[in-house]
This record gives C-alpha cells, sequence and structure tokens, in this order.
C-alpha cells in the first residue's frame, strides 16, 4: 500500500523572505509540556517491542493528520504546487513504480490514505490476542514514519504562520520533538531523509528537550492517552486534539 516517494533537488534555492520563523527562539521553544520526551519514548519493560512500535505508529499517525487538517484549507494545489519542503521536492510513485506529478495536498492525501489502510489492517496491525505482526513490520514502520516526517516538513516550511496565526505552533513543536525522539530511539528514519529540518531539530527544537509552553495553551490532562483501537502508551500529545477542536481550529478528521 505505501508506494516509494523520493525526494530530488528541485533547483530552486528556498525563498530570501522566509527566513524561516519556526527558528525564532521565541517560537521554536514553545511547547505545550515540560515533560521529558526522552524518557517517555523508551521502551517499557514487558512491553513487546512491536506492540510499542504499532501503539505509537498509529497515534503519531492521527496527530500529524491532525496537525495537518489545522491548516489543510491553506495547503491547496494552486498555493502548494509541489510537495517541497527547502530545496527539495517530494515525488510520489505508484504501485507500478511510475512517478506520480502532484500537489502537496494530493501527496498528503496519498500518505494518510495508505498509512490509515495499514494501521487498520489487522493482518499488518493487529489487535487481537495470538496474532503475529509480519516479517516486514520494522520496514513498513519506518516507511510510514518517513512519510509522516515529510508532511510535518511541509507544514513548518510551506505553513508555519497559518500554525502561529493560530497559536497551535506549541502543539507542532511537542508533537515533533516527541516524534523525532521516538523515531532516534529506534532508528526509523535515515538522517539523510530528515536532513532538510536538522536545523530545527539540532539548534531551534532546544536540542529536543524541554521547552517553554505554548502562548494561549495550557495541557489538558497531562499524561491521558487518547483511546484509540489498541492500547495506547503514556501520550501527552494526544490532548491536543481537543485542545486544537476546543479552539475550533480543526476540521473533522475522516
Amino acid at each position: 500500500l505505501l508506494q516509494k516517494s523520493k525526494a530530488k533537488p528541485n533547483g530552486k534555492k528556498p525563498a530570501a523572505e522566509e527566513k524561516k520563523m519556526y527558528l525564532e527562539p521565541e517560537y521554536a521553544k514553545s511547547r505545550i509540556t515540560d515533560v521529558g520526551f526522552k524518557e517517555l519514548v523508551v521502551l517499557p519493560r514487558e512491553i513487546d517491542l512491536n506492540e510499542w512500535l504499532a501503539s505509537n505508529t498509529t497515534t503519531f499517525f492521527h496527530h500529524v493528520n491532525l496537525q495537518y487538517s489545522t491548516i489543510s484549507e491553506f495547503c491547496t494545489g494552486e498555493a502548494c504546487q509541489t510537495m517541497a519542503v527547502c530545496n527539495t521536492q517530494y515525488y510520489w510513485y505508484d504501485e507500478r513504480g511510475k512517478k506520480v506529478k502532484c500537489t502537496a495536498p494530493q501527496y498528503v492525501d496519498f500518505v494518510m490514505s495508505s498509512v490509515q489502510k495499514l494501521v487498520t489492517d489487522e493482518d499488518v496491525f493487529p489487535t487481537k490476542y495470538g496474532r503475529e505482526f509480519p516479517s516486514s513490520f520494522e520496514s513498513l514502520v519506518k516507511k510510514i514514519c518517513k512519510y509522516l516526517f515529510h508532511v510535518l516538513a511541509h507544514i513548518y516550511w510551506s505553513h508555519f504562520k497559518e500554525t502561529l496565526a493560530l497559536e497551535l505552533h506549541g502543539h507542532l513543536n511537542t508533537l515533533y520533538v516527541h516524534f523525532i525522539l521516538f523515531a532516534r530511539e529506534f532508528n526509523l528514519l535515515d538522517p539523510k531523509d530528515t536532513a532538510v529540518m536538522d536545523d530545527l531539530t539540532e539548534g531551534g527544537a532546544g536540542s529536543l528537550g524541554r521547552g517553554q509552553r505554548g502562548v494561549g495553551t495550557e495541557l489538558q490532562g497531562e499524561g491521558e492517552a487518547e483511546p484509540l483501537a489498541r492500547a495506547g502508551p503514556l501520550l501527552v500529545v494526544s490532548s491536543l486534539a481537543w485542545e486544537m477542536c476546543e479552539q475550533g481550529c480543526c476540521s473533522t478528521l475522516p
């Protein structure tokens, strides 16, 4: 279900006026919680590795989907004619290996539709006792994480101004930090694939540690996990869904 996607330089230099607002300290260090994510991502004792990967991957998918939905009305085929991050353009390849020319919203739709099919497939993400994970499970999780990273990177690069206007930059930063630390803990992302956001990952994000709470938002029910199809881990980020919806900043997820 998940097809290949390739990143290629688009030959264009980053717009001079862009100046990467997401790197400005007052925005980059904004968080909705001061929790230590480095400890949160570690595999708990007596928890199966694949179950931990499945639970977290499913939850990250829902939250990246939700985060994107807050700016989806601005991510149009006209405004985002390519799925680009900095000077890198992402291409989608169909099941026949044919390159598909698509806009950013089309690319995101391909990603979300493909991942949705995987995480709801009992043969891939089993939820019933006694069902085994497929031998290719880890490689599938890595592909999912790569595509979710593309979506997060696009939000930062092309829609951070809108995210800032909605006062959801603290939510975005919290999700990004948690996601990157989880991926690093289990080697789920190739450093070459994430290089386009190294400036944020290594610098602006405050060395992926603690930050400042976002302006205008408070975390409700810290430590409560959002109910999912499978028993989810302790994910502080999960409460951002309720905050976003209460602010009226998101559309209903499919």
